[in-house]
């Protein structure tokens, strides 16, 4: 089922190389900034993984990658998810140490993903990880990474809108701080998204903790696949989106899992098999180094900087015939 909102009175901008022109300013602005602040070094990065490498993000464990065969190498690729493990593995690789860290564009199909505002099948991000010592896994690090992060993407803005005016949004640097099972306790009758969307109406800047725990129900406030981030120290980094007029997740992060939280988490996920996966022994025995990390949605970034309403507008991707026709309709630009 796919869904397009069309806020009233909204238009996209006519000019689509001015558009073109502040996309291309964000985007350079932004990763300039956020390897500044987080000390990181830009890499190359897979476009498709090995099958059997255990290295793809299997997201919440449903959704299937795009696969294909290579005859000259006699093996299966998958396009990837994400590059959550295979940054950690990096990191080994490239012999980074404590205190420095990696980010790359990484390019992405979710071929089984609903499509709406804010949903393409295309998913383009700074994917970002940083070696940390075991000293740092608290939530105290986390929440600093986090909000050096909303310092980076404010900076952003204001210079959008110096350097191309009618562009760059006021975004709030007080960024609140809260878990999902807070969350849960102040909206007891709402929904985990209503939850986020009553919450960032209030506080306009927030960061979502623990994001794979178990609430009241015994479910999570959102699915986190078990083998990259530790449940109790991960996080989502949103706005509130005034054109959409919701909760806005801008950044999933987190503090990743070392041997004991990883076996356990893939215990509880009834996914102990993947610990026969190269990357799976790699970590379990120890051969990976500790690390925070997290993916920062470009697309999105820039349809929250830029007032857009649908991803469409500052992206290509591939629409149903629905959405196509009611931008249309709408006077909304896809690209």
């Amino acid at each position: 089922m796919n869904h397009v909102f069309i806020p009233e009175g909204y238009k996209s901008s006519p000019d689509v190389y001015r558009t073109q022109k502040a996309i291309s300013f964000i985007k350079q602005t932004f990763q300039e900034r956020l390897a500044a602040a987080l000390n990181l070094k830009r890499v190359s990065a897979p476009l498709f993984v090995d099958e059997n490498s255990g290295l793809n993000d299997n997201l919440s464990g449903k959704e299937r990658p795009v696969s294909f065969d290579i005859p000259a190498v006699g093996t299966n690729a998958q396009v990837v998810h994400s590059l959550a493990k295979w940054k950690r593995l990096a990191l080994k690789e490239y012999h980074f140490f404590v205190g420095n860290g990696l980010y790359t564009d990484m390019n992405a199909i979710r071929r089984d993903e609903e499509l709406d505002n804010i949903h393409s099948i295309y998913v383009d991000q700074w994917d970002w990880e940083k070696v940390i010592s075991r000293e740092d896994r608290t939530k105290e690090y986390l929440v600093s990474v986090g909000q050096a992060i909303v310092n980076v993407i404010c900076d952003t803005s204001d210079h959008l809108h110096i350097d191309h005016p009618g562009y760059g949004v006021k975004l709030s640097r007080e960024m609140a701080v809260i878990t999902t099972r807070e969350l849960e306790a102040l909206y007891p009758t709402l929904t985990p998204k209503q939850r986020e969307d009553a919450f960032l109406k209030e506080k306009k800047t927030a960061m979502i903790l623990q994001i794979g725990v178990p609430l009241s129900n015994g479910k999570p406030h959102d699915s986190r696949a078990p083998d990259y981030d530790d449940w109790e120290l991960n996080a989502d980094i949103m706005f509130y989106n005034p054109v959409l007029d919701r909760a806005f997740e801008i950044s999933s992060m987190g503090i990743r899992v070392d041997e004991e939280s990883m076996a356990r988490q893939l215990k509880a996920a009834g996914c102990e098999d993947r610990k026969e996966l190269p990357f799976h022994k790699m970590l379990l025995a120890g051969e990976l180094p500790l690390t925070i990390g997290g993916g920062i949605g470009q697309s999105r970034l820039c349809m929250l900087m830029m007032g857009c309403a649908h991803i469409g507008e500052v992206q290509c991707s591939v629409w149903d015939k629905e959405t196509i026709e009611a931008c249309e309709k709408a006077g909304i630009k896809l690209l």
